[in-house]
């Protein structure tokens, strides 16, 4: 794998644009299967995530092609009811398309998924959900097959967690089993699930509740081509406002929903940022020393689990002691160690770190273990003193689009190094 030589002590200031969401790209190009016609989407990333989702489209008979960041997807051939194991293998979301390719052929057969590996994220709930909408379920040697043996008329489904991945495969399958109705009880809320409400209903499904704990879905018989555009990247956005604060800097975060990030904002102004929000962008700036504050990790709206790692770099430097709870990945601790290896004071008891704010961090050989901890990483070099070497980075290619040089503009100095037998990480 690659890695970065990031020059410390930087302050970064200018302007950074915003990509379009990865966590909303992924579950609508899955439920673009549901279609026939042409499906054009606009404001999609270009990550190494889209080009695997890309390639299962493309293995079960769908074409898919860029232009800039527009894709078309539109089927070519039938669709085929098996999924490789090699693109699934390599990113967790690939799975919701299992649900979809069995509503329209009535099996599909897919590989247990792959991923960032931050903890056990089981796809139980996903399966239970498929088999109260009459599909059976049989599991064996890695892979995983739906076959539909029934038309259930009304069902409602609880889930045990408002688990993002499940309420998308559902919401999306569902969709398509004519006449049946559907109820998702705590449904997870998060702004990515209105966008798929959203492009489910612009190719002519009917699915209300999005955005709260209660989902109803009324499935169709046929969907239509659509054009969609989707909702910018929150995780992306809270990503480069807590570098841009870390560094004691200032600058304008454009192609912004700040609606979907009011409680991080809180937060972000309690430790003494200034920010003047508007209605597509916000403007930051820092000065002197952040203060300490305590972080509590929750479903949305609470405060995103996608956004503690960098959060927790911004709060080692702090004045003060800070209390960072996790509860939805309670292994997200992954980048303690690292950090701590730049010369961080934090201490971990199961799902919780107390992070004592020190003056500095220092340059120091670290890993990147998974996509928001790389982030994290980043973000540490920029204001440690000296030079970070950060090993394992490919990660961060798979959630932000042209990273380096959205850094460099704001004045980061990084230098990435492929490895000697790394993966293509982009087209």
């Amino acid at each position: 794998m690659g890695k970065f030589l990031v020059q410390g002590e930087t302050t970064l200031r200018g302007e950074v644009e915003i990509s379009g969401s990865k966590n909303a790209a992924l579950p609508i190009m899955a439920a673009s299967i549901l279609c026939d016609e042409e499906i054009f989407l606009e404001n999609i990333p270009k990550l190494q995530d889209v080009f695997v989702m890309r390639d299962i489209l493309t293995s079960i008979g769908f074409e898919v092609t860029f232009d800039g960041n527009s894709l078309t997807v539109k089927r070519v051939k039938d669709i085929s009811q098996e999924v490789p194991y090699e693109p699934v293998r390599k990113m967790r979301a690939s799975f919701n398309v299992l649900g979809p390719i069995a509503a329209r052929t009535g099996r599909a057969r897919v590989a247990l998924p792959g991923g960032c590996s931050i903890g056990v994220r089981p796809v139980d709930f996903h399966l239970e959900g498929l088999k109260r909408l009459g599909f059976s379920i049989k599991v064996e040697h890695g892979f995983v097959e739906a076959m539909l043996e029934k038309r259930v008329d009304d069902v409602t489904i609880t889930l045990p967690f408002p688990s993002v991945g499940a309420t998308e495969h559902l919401m999306t399958t569902a969709s398509l089993l004519n006449r049946t109705r559907v109820v998702i009880e705590n449904a997870a809320m998060e702004p990515e699930i209105v966008d798929l409400q959203n492009f489910l209903n612009a190719m002519g499904g009917n699915v209300k509740g999005a955005g709260t704990s209660r989902i109803e879905i009324f499935g169709v018989k046929k969907m239509k081509g659509t054009q969609y555009r989707i909702i910018p990247d929150r995780i992306e956005a809270g990503t480069y406002l807590i570098a841009i604060a870390a560094s004691r800097g200032e600058g304008l975060v454009k192609n912004v929903r700040p609606d979907h990030l009011m409680n991080f904002l809180e937060k972000l102004e309690q430790t003494g940022t200034r920010l003047r929000i508007y209605s597509d962008s916000i403007e930051i700036s820092m000065k002197g020393r952040q203060k300490a504050v305590d972080i509590t990790t929750n479903p949305y709206p609470g405060f995103p689990t996608d956004l503690q790692p960098q959060m927790m770099v911004y709060l080692s430097v702090a004045k003060g002691v800070s209390v960072i709870t996790e509860n939805v990945f309670k292994t997200r601790f992954l980048h303690v160690d690292e950090l701590k290896r730049m010369g961080a004071d934090i201490e971990v008891s199961g799902n919780v770190a107390i992070v004592r704010g020190v003056e500095k961090l220092s340059g120091a050989p670290v890993e990147g273990t998974d996509l928001r901890a790389t982030a994290a990483l980043l973000i540490a070099g920029i204001i440690a003193e000296g030079s970070t070497e950060i090993s394992s980075v490919e990660h961060i290619f798979r959630g932000y689009e042209n990273v380096m040089e959205k850094l460099g503009k704001l004045g980061a100095k990084i230098e990435y190094v492929p490895g000697e037998t790394e993966e293509n990480r982009g087209d």
